[in-house]
């Protein structure tokens, strides 16, 4: 740091004071210990006191063993506020010493619960995977929490990413899959066929230069492999001849149409699942997404009977590039709408958990709808245990509200209603606010937990690595004044 610092500041005017005081810049091992583990407390004395003020919130957890084979439960809370503000935290990061099964999660939570006194009337919702251990229906930590008298009643949901990725497997076409990794795993596991390949691709001006390799847990990797294959299909048609193989299945027209329809139809699942993904995604925005996608798969089917193809491209180019493709596209029609017909009744099926959720999620958005007072009023009081009368009066009050009328497509529209005259339905507005859709931060940080505690540093302590991992996804900004005003610089006197 100081050969740079020298470098970098030699012609400052205030170079010589600026290096003096980097110099003094403690940087030992120890030391930096000391400050992450001093940071992270600050941060998690700021969350402590949100989380004291807040009015409602939801958690996400999932599990994953670490690289010395400890297994870690990440807990991640979306709080909402008075002022229906929100924040997304980590919670915790908890490690599980011996057995992951439901209890021992349960038990290792509700110990963090109560040392830290949170306040569990306040949960509204609880996100997980859909592991035995987490959803079991008796022995699961749902289950144990739901038979826990400190906990209040609460929703739980499956993430809707993983159900997602489950429903794309309904698809199948490990015809057109396991040669297409094969084939893949060829080029790209020797090292001379590789850069032979890449050269190839060069003279013949590929679109790309590089094939992608394909990873069943990557939610991304199938569309995008996909499309790079079929784009390359020709250099690979033609550097797989010249090494003397079979290329009889890549000249297969029927196969060729398979492989443009698995692409397509990936790709649109790939949009989906980058929606679904990321911070701050509400429970709206991924039923918003779903709906979209459901509505499309209809379109999808209808599109394939009539064989107008408007929306596989992939389909239309091979159609445009083979004469004989059309003949054999009007066979196979029939059993890609089956196919998509299949995608839709699984989603169906899938996400029926927010049939009950849809009408509550619909009215907070939109409070001034044309509505059955009565059939949203008994939805809302039972999704939110709120009381029925109460809350069939409230909606028709705040729907008859001139003052309110001029602000409803305000996005901070519930600040603006009174919390006191429409409790109820103010209620019912924070506890949508806080609910996950997907345990995605969980997933997120995961991955930097293992870049944390890497292969080089498999000894670091749970307690450091919890540390490390609060100061590096946290939103919180350290108070950095008042830890300097608080620290003793000789520790060890």
């Amino acid at each position: 740091m100081m050969i740079i610092a020298n470098t970098v500041l030699k012609d400052d005017k205030n170079g010589t004071d600026l290096i003096c005081t980097l110099s003094n810049v403690q940087l030992g091992a120890s030391t930096m210990a000391r400050r992450v583990s001093v940071m992270s407390r600050n941060l998690a004395d700021q969350l402590d006191r949100d989380l004291a003020k807040c009015k409602w919130f939801s958690i996400q957890c999932d599990e994953s063993v670490d690289r010395s084979s400890t297994a870690q439960l990440l807990v991640f809370i979306r709080m909402v506020f008075e002022d229906f503000s929100t924040r997304e935290e980590l919670l915790t990061l908890l490690p599980l010493k011996t057995t992951t099964r439901g209890v021992d999660i349960y038990n290792t939570l509700k110990e963090f619960f109560v040392q830290k006194k949170v306040a569990l009337e306040k949960l509204v919702a609880v996100t997980t995977d859909g592991a035995p251990a987490m959803i079991g229906r008796h022995t699961g930590f749902i289950a144990h929490c739901k038979g826990d008298p400190d906990f209040s009643t609460f929703l739980h949901y499956h993430c809707k990413i993983h159900q997602q990725a489950l429903c794309a497997k309904v698809i199948g076409f490990e015809h057109v899959m396991t040669p297409v990794v094969k084939i893949i795993n060829n080029i790209r596991s020797k090292a001379k066929q590789h850069r032979i390949f890449k050269v190839l691709l060069e003279e013949m001006s590929a679109e790309y230069g590089e094939l992608l390799l394909h990873a069943e847990i990557r939610w991304l990797s199938r569309g995008r492999v996909l499309l790079r294959f079929l784009s390359l299909l020709s250099e690979i048609k033609e550097f797989m001849q010249s090494k003397g193989k079979d290329v009889s299945l890549l000249e297969d027209t029927e196969w060729t149409l398979d492989l443009a329809f698995l692409t397509d139809i990936t790709g649109k699942l790939d949009v989906l699942n980058c929606e679904l993904q990321g911070k701050g995604k509400t429970v709206v925005d991924m039923i918003s997404a779903l709906n979209a996608f459901k509505a499309k798969i209809n379109i999808f089917s209808v599109d394939l009977q009539r064989k107008k193809v408007l929306h596989f491209p992939s389909v239309q180019l091979v159609l445009k590039n083979n004469a004989s493709a059309s003949e054999t596209f009007d066979k196979v029609a029939e059993k890609y709408c089956e196919v998509i017909n299949r995608l839709g009744q699984e989603f169906e099926n899938r996400f029926c958990d927010l049939d009950q959720l849809e009408p509550c999620v619909s009215f907070i958005s939109n409070p001034f709808m044309n509505v059955d007072t009565t059939y949203f009023a008994e939805k809302l009081s039972a999704t939110f245990n709120l009381d029925a009368g109460q809350v069939e009066m409230e909606i028709i009050t705040l729907q008859n509200d001139l003052h309110l009328k001029v602000y409803q497509t305000a996005p901070n529209f519930w600040c603006l209603v009174d919390t006191e005259k429409y409790s109820g339905v103010c209620t019912a507005a924070m506890k949508v606010a806080s609910l996950f859709g997907s345990t995605y931060l969980c997933e997120s940080a995961f991955s930097d937990m293992n870049f944390i505690k890497n292969k080089h540093r498999t000894c670091l302590t749970d307690a450091h690595l919890k540390d490390a991992l609060t100061v590096a996804v946290s939103s919180y900004t350290p108070d950095y004044s008042a830890l300097v005003n608080s620290m003793q610089c000789q520790s060890s006197h």
